[in-house]
């Protein structure tokens, strides 16, 4: 058990014996870092239980430190302050952590569980390249699946890709009329790329058809139906569903060049996936889904034959479900791969790392589920977050202003090496050594950026603060666990050092403050790590690893290794900083980010 599950417990055993007469339950006690200004390291809180007991709180508070300090091993002291009770640790409770952890890269890893969960993320439309916007989806998604199965929870790790659709088309129709036989081969672009160009192609030949039949005198409205690029592209989407010939192999031969680019994209990103769904498979199971709810009278259709779901019930409107031409919509393949989860892995939970945008959509598609009959709809969870912006503003694919991923990443490996070389940094680096560095510092400082934050909140996104040495940085982090891996390497210590380089090491010394709270940083990282699988945030993580860095850089200061007065100080100091690297090196890993041994 960590320290704060043994505080909780003995707290729990003292009030019954205390008080026998009363009843208590374990989640009655809350317990929480001792704040900085007070004494102690855990903090009690008495309040839940004063009115109960019919005591004051400085009177509970000494009767019960009493009595953890005689009846427990935990503490060597108490202070009862406004309703709070203070508890020191002893310093053998902090060294025997160590002894037996610091080298152990288990630590903070749970045991297994009995439950199976499938996370969807990326989820991306074959019509464009992963751009910056899909990154913290992708990010978060990876992060939250390594994040669950450190949490001993079976993790399937999905990606389901947008194969069909009027999106699809669009870029199909375009490059049908203006391609003149376009390849990535022959164009030298990236494959993924390519058919995006040909999705702004569209939509820039759109307005034009649009703009030229309202100066003819048509409404805007009808214009926008009526104009000879879309008339095209919903013809192509009928004869796809049809499994036109032709039609099919337009499709098959872009979507491989767009998944030969996506391929390429998600290993330098350095993400994977256990199983792909794609929609062009899964929108017939929906549809048939669709067709069992009308036979049923669940669903109900319109004089166009279109199908739809009547919400009103639960105080929402009336969806779509099928268009009157038979064509499906989202919601349609939705219904059909959430089923198709469920029955391929017999899933607990179905994790969407979708946008808040699609917060509605997905409040939906569970309470169609529900209605249909389908077991699938219990386990789903939306894991929503905000969008990100650039300084610059919001991104539209259709448009041709978003920035593509592949860019992005590039821009900060350059930003990482600039920012190496003006603090001339780079000397002992053999060129690919160099290299490894800038992609270690612009990816970690992209992926712990979009990170950081809280999944909820929307942000804008800094490329340059994103990397900066003295901030809120996986920059900052990877300095840290440089510097230590530069320590070891003066006293000739592996990164990893096994118990045989300490030997007959005894802790009889009196722990100081800055190594107090070191080691008790290190001994929440598995509360931590709890948090964050139950919160679902990344971004819990983050920010522990940061705070820990930080307290090893005002340990270090304060407590130079090399400088210890006794042997017995200076193997517990190198112990703690390798503790501290392992522990560095398990929570970033889990977010994604390499850390480099020197920098």
């Amino acid at each position: 058990m960590t320290l704060h599950q043994q505080i909780k417990a003995a707290s729990l055993a003292a009030l019954q014996a205390l008080y026998p007469e009363q009843a208590f339950e374990l989640d009655q006690i809350a317990v929480n870092q001792t704040k900085p200004e007070f004494t102690g390291h855990y903090t009690v809180v008495l309040f839940p239980f004063v009115k109960t007991l019919r005591c004051k709180p400085n009177e509970l508070g000494e009767k019960l430190g009493d009595y953890l300090l005689a009846h427990t091993s935990l503490f060597s002291a108490h202070q009862t302050v406004s309703g709070f009770l203070n508890l020191s640790i002893k310093d053998q409770v902090f060294t025997d952590l160590l002894l037996h952890n610091f080298n152990n890269p288990n630590f903070g890893k749970a045991a297994p569980k009995s439950k199976k969960v499938m996370l969807e993320y990326s989820s991306p439309n074959t019509n464009k390249p992963l751009h910056f916007g899909h990154l913290r989806n992708i990010f978060l998604g990876y992060a939250t699946a390594n994040i669950l199965k450190n949490d001993g929870q079976e993790v399937i790790k999905a990606n389901l890709v947008n194969d069909r659709g009027i999106h699809i088309c669009k870029s199909m129709i375009a490059w049908q009329d203006y391609g003149n036989g376009a390849t990535p081969s022959s164009t030298g672009i990236k494959g993924d790329h390519l058919v995006g160009d040909y999705y702004v192609r569209f939509n820039n030949e759109y307005k034009k058809q649009i703009a030229a039949l309202v100066s003819q005198g048509m409404d805007a409205t009808q214009a926008e139906k009526e104009a000879p690029i879309m008339q095209a592209t919903q013809a192509m989407l009928r004869d796809w569903e049809k499994g036109d010939e032709n039609v099919r192999q337009l499709w098959k031969m872009m979507n491989d060049w767009v998944y030969e680019g996506f391929n390429n994209t998600y290993a330098r990103l350095g993400v994977d996936f256990d199983k792909y769904y794609f929609e062009s498979n899964t929108y017939l199971l929906g549809k048939q889904l669709v067709e069992s709810g009308l036979a049923n009278g669940i669903l109900y259709q319109k004089e166009d034959h279109s199908v739809w779901v009547d919400l009103s019930d639960e105080g929402l409107d009336q969806k779509l479900l099928l268009r009157g031409d038979g064509t499906s919509v989202y919601m349609t393949q939705d219904l059909g791969t959430a089923k198709l989860k469920y029955d391929d892995y017999g899933i607990d939970q179905s994790i969407y790392v979708i946008a808040d945008e699609q917060n509605y959509h997905m409040q939906v598609l569970q309470i169609i589920l529900k209605k249909l009959g389908e077991p699938c709809w219990k386990g789903i969870y939306h894991l929503s977050y905000g969008m990100v912006e650039l300084p610059s503003g919001r991104m539209k694919s259709r448009e041709g202003t978003v920035v593509d991923a592949d860019d992005m990443m590039d821009e900060m490996i350059v930003l990482a090496k600039e920012q190496t070389e003006a603090a001339g940094k780079t000397e002992g680096f053999s060129d690919a050594e160099l290299q490894d560095l800038y992609e270690m510092i612009g990816m970690g400082a992209l992926k712990f950026y979009l990170l950081r934050v809280e999944p909820k909140k929307k942000m804008i996104f800094d490329p340059k603060e994103s990397i900066d040495l003295h901030g809120f940085t996986a920059t900052f982090i990877q300095y840290a666990h440089a510097r230590i891996c530069s320590i070891l390497r003066r006293e000739n210590l592996p990164i990893m050092p096994d118990s045989s380089h300490f030997q007959g090491f005894v802790a009889s010394e009196k722990l100081t403050d800055a190594e107090g709270k070191l080691l008790l940083s290190l001994e929440q990282f598995p509360e931590v790590l709890k948090a964050a699988a139950n919160e679902y945030s990344p971004a819990i993580v983050c920010n522990y690893a940061f705070g820990l860095a930080q307290l090893f850089n005002s340990f270090y200061d304060n407590h130079p290794i090399a400088k210890a007065a006794t042997d017995e100080k200076k193997n517990l100091r190198l112990m703690l900083i390798v503790m501290t690297a392992q522990v560095l090196r398990q929570g970033m890993n889990l977010l994604g980010i390499r850390l480099p041994e020197k920098m």
